[in-house]
């Protein structure tokens, strides 16, 4: 992990709002850990797509969620994986 992490700065799920609010993110190598807290059924879009719907949290403050929207490939690789995984 010490290998991966070099050069690379981690923002915590639970700071990314108030990251982004001051620092420009673009410009930074940067990661982030969540574990997938709530999962929507898969919805259909407008389009007809399906997409998922994540809620992810870094357990730190269960207040702050990040929501990620699965769309296309992505959607059809992981739509499965389970609550709980990191």
């Amino acid at each position: 992990m010490d290998r991966k992490m070099t050069n690379r700065k981690l923002i915590r799920l639970s700071q990314l709002k108030s990251k982004l609010a001051v620092e420009n993110l673009e410009e930074i190598d940067w990661v982030t850990f969540g574990v997938i807290v709530k999962k929507v059924t898969p919805q259909s879009a407008s389009n007809g797509r399906t997409f998922s719907i994540w809620r992810l949290n870094d357990l730190r403050d269960l207040s702050q969620c990040v929501s990620l929207f699965l769309f296309g490939d992505v959607h059809k690789e992981h739509w499965k994986t389970d609550q709980g995984t990191v």
